[in-house]
């Protein structure tokens, strides 16, 4: 990894942005983020300009841009191709974290797609996840946006001045929100079981009581056919 980094230091600073941007659209849309974590592609976007050769502002503009456009291709991946997506193979290993997605998805909507912008795993899968579930465009939209003007202008700014350090930057950064967000996901995972044990002990208690009634309804009706008439 160091020595790729190094290599997009050293390269025409254009050359550098244009990668910077395609890495960080490919992880979203390609699930490249599996290799190279778009913090990482962000963080070095903003050690480029801190060197003077870009302008800031132009690196947080492609970067930011990147990231939504790269989220949107995701959400249309996961539209069209849908349940297949659990068939590739890069996926084999990753089928519990896959299942923990699906359920932040299904209990948070929007604010998953939003926060899942912080974690590499579900950055790269979360808008995939939210085309196969037929979130609503727009509404996916709003929330990518948010994300990734986020996440783009504060990676950046972080490599920008981080300078030099920009790979413990990256790494320190990405752990320390991971974290974060890895505590939302969990105690959402853990209230969305909640809520399903709930419904279904519910569900099962109106269905005896429901068979309860019928009985009792069917026996009174038996009992009272055999009357003898007046």
């Amino acid at each position: 990894m160091s020595g790729f980094v190094d290599s997009v230091l050293n390269v025409d600073p254009l050359l550098a942005l244009i990668i910077v941007g395609v890495l960080v659209f490919a992880e979203d849309a390609l699930f490249v983020g599996f290799v190279v974590p778009g913090e990482t592609a962000a963080v070095l976007g903003g050690v480029v300009a801190g060197r003077g050769v870009l302008p800031l502002w132009s690196v947080m503009v492609v970067v930011v841009l990147a990231a939504i456009i790269g989220d949107s291709a995701g959400y249309e991946v996961g539209k069209h191709l849908g349940p297949r997506l659990l068939g590739l193979k890069v996926m084999n290993r990753r089928l519990a974290r896959l299942e923990k997605a699906q359920d932040f998805l299904r209990l948070r909507g929007g604010s998953a797609v939003f926060l899942g912008r912080f974690v590499a795993f579900f950055r790269a899968v979360m808008p995939a996840l939210a085309g196969s579930s037929r979130m609503p465009y727009l509404k996916f939209l709003a929330f990518n946006a948010a994300g990734g003007l986020v996440w783009g202008a504060g990676f950046v700014l972080l490599g920008y001045l981080a300078g030099n350090s920009y790979e413990a930057a990256a790494t320190s950064a990405g752990r320390g929100v991971t974290a974060v967000v890895a505590v939302v996901v969990v105690a959402a995972v853990i209230t969305l079981r909640i809520r399903k044990a709930r419904a279904t002990r519910k569900a099962r208690a109106t269905r005896t009581a429901s068979g309860r009634r019928n009985a009792g309804g069917g026996a009174g009706a038996g009992q009272s056919s055999g009357r003898p008439e007046p």
